[in-house]
Order: structure tokens, then C-alpha cells, then sequence
């Protein structure tokens, strides 16, 4: 399976982010008179400003909506770049140290070299290394899956101390 670099996917977010404040900037460009209909205008008072009045709102008015706009936008950006990292964490590495942590569905058998873990989470660890862990069952067992300093991530079961090197293959 082919993964879209996680620069990429950012800046396909952000490239998304910036078109909306085009868009919202665009549905008040202009000015009040030609945004509202006449009796709109008239019963909100605008018609007794004079040119220079309305002339200062609409530029207020602007800069308000530009503002919100970018913090809209800013705060879309953050969303996106967690939800990118969230979904390809494991696959890419993000810095993050905090352990992935999730439900192993159904009955854990311990663990054993080539098995795959599928998570509730929807993520699937491949187990790379020889460790096993024979006679433990759980049902729907919580598990960790943390990195390590060098980069390998190691699943675990809360309570059991022998933990499994996997590679994320979903």
C-alpha cells in the first residue's frame, strides 16, 4: 500500500483551509448597500449613515470578517495536521513518544511471531519479533503500542511484562 507523504496531505489540507476564507471573504466583498436588500438596509438604520459612515463599517465590517477567517482557517489547520498524524502515526514519524493505546477485540491468545493484531482503533500491527507470551487469555484486552528511542514499536498488555516488537501494516 502506497501512503501520500504526511507533507502532502498538509498541504492539502491547508490549500482546502485557505479556499473556504477565499470563499467567505467573497460572500461579503463589497459593501452593506449591496449585500442587503433595500428594505434590509433601511430597517437596519444604514440609510442615515453618511457615504463616509458606511464607508467606515463595511471596512470594519471586512476586517472583522477577515479576522474570523483566519482563525477559522488556522484552527481548520490544526485539525487536520492532528488528524493526519493520528492516522498515519506508526506508519511515519511525527516526534510523538505518547503510546498508541486501543482495544485488541475479541480473545487475545498471546503472542507470537507473523500474527496480526487488528485494533478497534482500525489499525493493524504485524508482531516481527520471536517474543511469546503462551497461556494468557484476555477478552477484548486493552493494549499499548509504544516507540522506542531507536524507532521500533513495541505492543503490550497492561499487567503482562513481556511486550512484542510489531510494524504497523494498516
Amino acid at each position: 500500500m502506497s501512503l501520500p507523504s504526511p507533507h502532502l496531505l498538509v498541504c492539502t489540507l491547508a490549500l482546502l483551509a485557505v479556499s473556504s476564507t477565499a470563499l467567505a471573504q467573497r460572500v461579503v466583498e463589497g459593501d452593506l448597500q449591496n449585500q442587503m436588500s433595500a428594505t434590509e438596509f433601511k430597517a437596519a438604520g444604514l440609510d442615515k449613515l453618511s457615504r463616509d459612515e458606511l464607508g467606515a463599517l463595511n471596512r470594519w465590517l471586512q476586517g472583522k470578517v477577515e479576522a474570523a477567517s483566519a482563525a477559522a482557517v488556522e484552527v481548520a489547520r490544526e485539525e487536520g495536521r492532528k488528524e493526519v498524524v493520528e492516522k498515519n502515526r506508526g506508519f511515519f514519524d511525527f516526534g510523538s513518544r505518547e503510546p498508541i493505546v486501543s482495544v485488541l477485540p475479541g480473545e487475545f491468545r498471546g503472542f507470537a511471531q507473523g500474527r496480526v493484531y487488528v485494533l478497534a482503533n482500525g489499525q493493524s500491527w504485524e508482531q516481527t519479533d520471536g517474543a511469546t507470551l503462551a497461556g494468557v487469555r484476555r477478552q477484548d484486552a486493552e493494549v499499548s503500542i509504544a516507540p522506542s528511542v531507536s524507532g521500533a514499536w513495541f505492543l503490550q498488555i497492561p499487567g503482562v511484562n513481556t511486550r512484542a516488537k510489531v510494524k504497523r501494516v494498516k
